[in-house]
């Protein structure tokens, strides 16, 4: 199959995936219920991705992959970190707030087996949490902030996440708007400088 037509197939399991899982959660989200939803075939299915876990571990990567492109790509061309955070920031909330990130979320809690919350734990956090930290680390050696980086990196997410993350899966709040993740972004910067200010 060509990459063109692997890729536009690819999406539509992946749609198919994120409407079974919002519907069935994990445990009721079968790969033979995924494959009948997306029109193919359930050979197909475990051949591209082995099992159910490693479907959703493709759907959490692919996530994890938008965001963490931006740091490689930020640190590439060796940035302002804290200019580098403040772009970077509507464009995580975006990806963890969304309707995907919801849905994984809401399906990982209900999870008894917490197979789902480990994969989305190592194909997400662990991976954006190592970048994020590095622009840190960056960042304390210009002197915009003071350190350790592993301490200024929870205090960045604390500040702009906050407990939009969890009124999101409990559906207390809806999607924030591009303005509202801008300035939610633009403020966890000026409280990381005000609070681990460079010594």
């Amino acid at each position: 199959m060509q990459d063109t037509k692997k890729d536009a197939r690819s999406e539509q399991i992946e749609e198919a995936a994120y409407a079974v899982l919002a519907e069935k959660g994990f445990a009721g989200a079968s790969m033979l219920s995924i494959a009948k939803r997306a029109k193919c075939s359930n050979e197909t299915m475990y051949r591209w991705y082995g099992d159910k876990v490693g479907l959703f571990r493709a759907l959490v990567t692919r996530n994890a992959d938008r965001v963490a492109s931006v740091l490689r790509q930020a640190a590439a061309q060796d940035r302002a970190p804290l200019d580098v955070l403040e772009e970077f920031g509507p464009l995580l909330l975006d990806t963890l707030l969304g309707e995907r990130a919801v849905a994984l979320n809401r399906a990982a809690a209900a999870d008894a087996s917490g197979t789902l919350g480990q994969t989305l734990a190592e194909a997400g956090r662990d991976t954006v949490q190592p970048l994020i930290v590095a622009v840190m680390e960056r960042a304390i050696r210009q002197r915009a902030i003071s350190g350790p980086a592993e301490a200024a990196c929870d205090l960045y997410l604390s500040l702009l996440l906050g407990d939009w993350q969890i009124r999101r899966v409990v559906a207390r709040v809806p999607v924030p708007s591009a303005d509202m993740r801008a300035a939610r972004a633009k403020r966890a910067i000026q409280g990381l400088r005000t609070l681990m200010p460079a010594t």
